[in-house]
């Protein structure tokens, strides 16, 4: 699942950002309107192959229900599917059930076995809404927390200092070198990245080099390169030599 943040319209326009959250594991629930059945669920889904295959299984589990209508709250995956009711009556209603409630990496399905009566427009959007609002009622919400991965390099006196610093807010470490100074890769929640890369600094007293993560890999791998380079070309004069050492003996 991608880990994101959004954001939420506060009293005058102004923007602050606000944690979004997840389904712990699958939730109910069911409504009865008008001798119509709404079979709901919510659960985690992380993008819209994935609930499509979890619509799928729904029809083999509900092969002669009248519909399965479903919304995706998953960033670029999102989607809302009305399947077959009038449109904007099921799958939209259902999606801004999830995007009120800051949910995201989220499915919302509801199995609907018609009863005889129509229901409207207005009564269609209700019982939709209703049987996803139901279900997330019972449902456990998880925060999810946007990590950010850093490195940087420091003199070795100072890595027992950025050790403890790390260690105290709670940031993952990740990957440690030693070369010409240590190298420390660690990870922590994005919004305490910038109060903490400022505490580093301070401790390092200007001798904290950061190191861009974007470029490090391909630098890596041409590093990687070249000494594979030179262990073959040094393999080439080893085999050479023994073939003129060889052709001197003969």
């Amino acid at each position: 699942m991608d880990m994101v943040t959004k954001e939420k319209d506060d009293a005058g326009g102004i923007y602050t950002p606000v944690m979004a959250h997840t389904i712990a594991k699958p939730s109910n629930s069911e409504l009865i309107v008008k001798k119509s059945r709404f079979i709901g669920r919510v659960q985690a889904v992380a993008d819209r192959v994935t609930a499509q295959k979890v619509v799928a299984d729904l029809w083999a589990e509900h092969p002669t229900a009248t519909h399965v209508c479903w919304a995706l709250m998953a960033g670029g995956h999102s989607a809302a599917v009305d399947d077959g009711e009038p449109s904007g009556t099921a799958g939209r209603p259902m999606l801004d059930v999830l995007r009120h409630q800051d949910l995201e990496g989220v499915l919302a399905t509801v199995v609907r076995y018609y009863g005889g009566v129509n229901l409207g427009a207005g009564g269609l959007v209700r019982a939709y809404t209703d049987t996803v609002a139901q279900a997330l009622l019972q449902a456990e919400k998880v925060a999810i927390v946007k990590m950010q991965a850093l490195k940087c390099a420091v003199p070795y006196p100072l890595e027992g200092r950025m050790r403890r610093e790390l260690d105290a807010a709670g940031a993952t470490l990740g990957e440690v070198r030693h070369g010409e100074r240590v190298e420390l890769e660690f990870a922590l929640p994005a919004h305490a990245a910038t109060a903490l890369v400022a505490r580093l600094n301070d401790a390092g007293s200007g001798q904290v080099e950061w190191i861009d993560l974007t470029a490090a890999e391909p630098a890596e791998r041409a590093a990687g390169r070249q000494w594979r380079s030179s262990r073959h070309e040094h393999a080439r004069n080893h085999r050479d030599q023994q073939a003129q050492q060889r052709k001197g003996a003969e």
